[in-house]
């Protein structure tokens, strides 16, 4: 049991950013320098920004060595074009490949004085962490160590938020800028497929498996993300994350039954189907339940929208091959 609240929370707190002449070559290799002096020129060191809990952080000069204290902030930290800057990374980091090879810096239990002895310029932590951990946080900043608190992001304007505020502490914001405008255009073309849909579909989304099953009720991203699908989220006259009443959600007769545990669970769609007591469920007749990648659909990073096609393609197969 304790196993299971352990992953439970690292879930939800994961309750997931993206030849030819030599003269040519010349070119390219000039407009990308170009590129890069119009990207840190935008950005003027010492730079002062406030951070998601409205404190003022001073970064000294464009940052050469980054710890990041979540994975969401990694993955926004290597879409930006940062991964040699990386120096530090949870033990929960799996994405890209190459932050699997960066140094670990703890999981639940951060190491702070792993941190202090990399000596980065910038540390990003998240408002999760950086709200039960205060002393922490004061030990790095009297380490002379800048920390940014980037915001726990629950819906897609806060996850811009989030890239554009590592974006500037970074230097990189023309990077942020076009990493945000692609997650636009790519949710702009999900949520007009979706809105062609007439028969919205009932679902049924487990975070965790039985006997303890939690589900994502309302004010949750996994709820805005079904509705932009044009799904209909059985547990949304619920608040927040819950444990569903096996019998209720029986009654309520989900169409589509999706999973995102099977990180850790085997065959997680079969211990659906043979659950006792739910062989009357549409899903469960029709067969239709899904395991869906839990990093893709959770993580607060540029993977999101990635995350809504993955569940766009659970719930209406049909729709979106």
């Amino acid at each position: 049991m304790k196993k299971l609240y352990s992953l439970l929370l690292v879930v939800l707190l994961t309750v997931g950013v993206l030849a030819g002449c030599a003269e040519k070559k010349d070119q390219v290799k000039e407009d990308s320098n170009t590129s890069v002096e119009k990207k840190t020129a935008e950005v003027t060191y010492p730079l002062t920004i406030k951070d998601a809990t409205k404190a003022e952080v001073t970064i000294e000069k464009k940052p050469e060595s980054i710890v990041s204290l979540i994975p969401s902030n990694t993955e926004i930290v290597f879409a930006l074009g940062l991964d040699k800057e990386v120096v530090g990374v949870t033990d929960f980091d799996n994405y890209p490949e190459a932050a699997t090879k960066k140094e670990k810096v703890g999981g639940q239990e951060i190491n702070l004085e792993k941190i202090i002895s990399l000596k980065p310029d910038l540390v990003l932590a998240h408002a999760s962490w950086a709200s039960s951990s205060e002393a922490g946080l004061q030990q790095l900043k009297d380490a002379g160590i800048p920390v940014l608190v980037v915001n726990d992001a629950q819906n897609f304007d806060q996850v811009f938020d989030s890239i554009d505020l590592i974006g500037k502490a970074t230097g990189e914001t023309a990077k942020a800028d076009e990493i945000i405008t692609g997650m636009k255009d790519k949710l702009a073309e999900i949520k007009a497929k979706a809105g062609e849909i007439k028969e919205k579909k009932k679902v049924l989304v487990e975070v965790s498996p039985a006997p303890e099953i939690y589900t994502s009720g309302k004010n949750t991203f996994m709820d805005q993300m079904l509705s932009v699908i044009n799904a209909e989220n059985i547990a949304n006259d619920q608040e927040g994350w819950i444990k569903i009443d096996q019998e209720a959600m029986i009654k309520r007769n989900p169409d589509v039954i999706v999973t995102t545990y099977g990180f850790y669970v085997k065959n997680p769609v079969d211990q659906v189907l043979t659950r006792k007591g739910w062989e009357t469920v549409n899903a469960v007749k029709n067969q239709h339940v899904v395991d869906v990648d839990s990093d893709r659909v959770t993580r607060s990073g540029p993977r999101i929208v990635e995350g809504v096609e993955d569940l766009a393609k659970a719930v209406y197969p049909e729709v979106f091959k």
